[in-house]
């Protein structure tokens, strides 16, 4: 089989130069890859000189619109060379040669995939719990005030869809934004990310639009990347505000808690994956 290429982007802003310099090699290892995007959000130049590899595109906004819009801009320029497939990355990811292509391939042969996104770890090797339902106010709000850690643990299992073991390719209604492998003639029909969100859940609108217009977004556990993941929402009051508007914005467009649609995806979810209460 003739695997497809694809182009991918990276969002910057501030970041440390030897994490960049990992998500970056990674990137490239892969021929299949026609153009990397290097979309820098910060308030300076984070480069100066040309690259080597004419495969980069360094993009400096000088105008911090958020995640999705830096990402907006690559996507864009994918569609117009007409890229089939396109990578969102964080820029504190890296993998190993082959996983791209294994991507690549599952994607070929399933059509009406919208979204695919491997097996993530933390450096140390410890699984990463990506996969989820679609949230609820709770799961994006209350958990992380709740002060039962029994409770929140017992949401977890749910909610991040533990009780699977994360071996199995599964279709999952929610998958992290820090690896996206998107499907450009799916984008064409759902939009790209939402621009009102600024950071934290533009992952999740994207998916569920895709999901609406009648595309998967799977998990293949046969692929494996490297995840910092430093949690910054959680330790950071600006980050954890800009957080807590994003959800809001999300739960004022999809729905509170009076959404038949979300309800409705769980549920499917949960029984095809053979979840018993």
């Amino acid at each position: 089989m003739t695997l497809p290429v694809l182009s991918c982007s990276i969002v910057l802003y501030n970041n440390s130069m030897d994490m960049l310099a990992q998500a970056i090699g990674s990137v490239l290892q892969c021929p299949l890859v026609q153009h990397l995007y290097l979309v820098d959000n910060s308030p300076q130049p984070l480069f100066s000189e040309p690259f080597e590899d004419n495969r980069i595109e360094y993009i400096f906004t000088n105008n911090n619109r958020g995640y999705g819009a830096g990402h907006n801009i690559a996507l864009q320029k994918s569609m117009e060379a007409q890229t089939p497939y396109h990578l969102v990355l964080n820029p504190d990811v890296y993998f190993d040669a082959g996983t791209l292509e294994v991507l690549l391939s599952y994607l070929a042969a399933h059509p009406k995939v919208g979204n695919i996104m491997p097996k993530v770890l933390y450096p140390d090797g410890s699984l990463q719990y990506l996969c989820k339902l679609l949230p609820t106010p709770y799961d994006w709000i209350g958990r992380r005030f709740n002060p039962f850690k029994s409770m929140v643990a017992k949401r977890n299992q749910l909610f991040e869809l533990k009780f699977t073991g994360y071996k199995d390719i599964m279709e999952v209604p929610y998958l992290s934004g820090c690896f996206m492998l998107l499907n450009i003639t799916a984008l064409r029909d759902t939009g790209l990310f939402d621009e009102r969100i600024f950071m934290y859940g533009e992952e999740t609108d994207l998916c569920r639009r895709l999901i609406k217009a009648g595309y998967q977004t799977i998990f293949h556990p046969g692929a494996t990347i490297y995840h910092a993941f430093a949690k910054g929402s959680h330790r950071s009051r600006k980050l954890t505000r800009i957080g807590m508007q994003s959800a809001v914005y999300y739960f004022n467009k999809w729905g509170w808690f009076l959404d038949k649609e979300r309800r409705t995806i769980n549920q499917r979810t949960l029984s095809l994956l053979g979840y018993k209460p």
